[in-house]
C-alpha cells in the first residue's frame, strides 16, 4: 500500500525555483501551472497562518471543521444552477460560461505532476480552499479572467489577502515587465490598485461562500467593502492593443 502524501517539513523559500517559473509565466501568460510553482516555492507559512486565523473565528472554526472541497462543491452543474438572478452565485455561473472554465479545471492544473492526491491535512484543505476562490475573487472585484492585466490586478489583491509571497513576486514582475513593453504606468497601477483593495476589503478567506453566493452581487461588494476598480478599467481603456502585445512579448531574462 503506498505511502499517503504528506506536507513538506520546511517552510523555507526556494527563490531559484520561483524566478525561473516567473519567467516561464511572463513569457507565455497561458502557463497557468507555473503560478502553483511559484506558490509552492515562496508561499512559506502562508496557508499554515491562514488556516490559524480562520479557526480563531467560531464559523470560521465550524467551516475547517466541516472540511468542504470547495472545487467538488463548484463542480455540481446542479449547484451552479441553483442561484437566483443578480447574486455572487449567478455572476459566477455567467463568467464560468463566458470564460470556459471551472473549478474542476484549476484544481486539475495545481497538480502539477498529474499523480498527486489529496493531502487529508488541515492546511492542506486551507489551501485548496484558497486555490478554488480565485474564480470567484475575479467576479467579486471587477478584474477581468485575462492574462494580462486582469489576472495581474487579482494577483495584487491575492497577496493583500493571503500574505503569500508567491502572489507578490508575480505582481511585481507582471508589472515591472508593463512597464517595459507599453511605456507607462497605467497597468502597474491597476496591479497596485489591485492591492490596495485587497487591503482594504474584508478577509474573504474567512467568509462562508456558500452563504455568500446567494447574496445580491452589489450587496455582497458593499458588505465585504470590494470598490470599483477604476484605475484597472481606465488602463482597459487607455491601453488597448497594447495588452495584447504585452501577452505576446517575453520578459527580460
Amino acid at each position: 500500500m503506498a505511502a499517503e502524501p504528506t506536507l513538506p517539513d520546511s517552510y523555507r523559500r526556494d527563490w531559484r525555483t520561483a524566478l525561473g517559473a516567473l519567467r516561464r509565466l511572463l513569457a507565455n501568460g497561458d502557463d497557468t501551472t507555473q503560478v502553483f510553482v511559484i506558490m509552492r516555492a515562496l508561499n512559506g507559512k502562508a496557508t499554515k497562518d491562514g488556516y490559524h486565523r480562520l479557526i480563531r473565528d467560531h464559523a470560521g472554526a465550524r467551516m475547517a471543521y466541516d472540511r468542504v472541497e470547495l472545487s467538488q462543491r463548484f463542480s455540481d452543474p446542479a449547484y451552479i444552477d441553483s442561484f437566483a438572478p443578480g447574486t455572487v452565485g449567478a455572476a459566477y455561473r455567467d463568467w464560468l460560461h463566458q470564460t470556459g472554465y471551472s473549478a474542476a479545471g484549476l484544481a486539475d492544473i495545481s497538480n502539477l505532476d498529474r499523480h498527486e492526491t489529496l493531502i487529508r491535512h488541515p492546511y492542506a484543505w486551507f489551501g485548496r480552499r484558497t486555490r478554488d476562490l480565485h474564480d470567484i475573487w475575479h467576479v467579486l472585484t471587477g478584474y477581468q479572467a485575462d492574462e494580462t492585466m486582469g489576472e495581474a490586478a487579482l494577483v495584487g489583491f491575492s497577496y493583500a489577502q493571503t500574505g503569500g509571497m508567491g502572489w507578490a513576486w508575480i505582481a511585481a514582475g507582471a508589472a515591472l515587465k508593463s512597464m517595459k513593453v507599453t511605456g507607462n504606468k497605467l497597468f502597474a497601477r491597476a496591479v497596485w490598485e489591485g492591492y490596495r483593495h485587497g487591503k482594504r476589503a474584508a478577509w474573504l478567506l474567512g467568509e462562508n461562500y456558500e452563504t455568500l453566493m446567494h447574496e445580491p452581487l452589489d450587496a455582497a461588494r458593499a458588505r465585504l467593502r470590494i470598490p470599483e476598480p477604476r484605475a484597472y478599467r481606465r488602463a482597459q481603456r487607455e491601453l488597448g492593443p497594447l495588452l495584447s502585445s504585452y501577452a505576446s512579448k517575453p520578459a527580460a531574462a
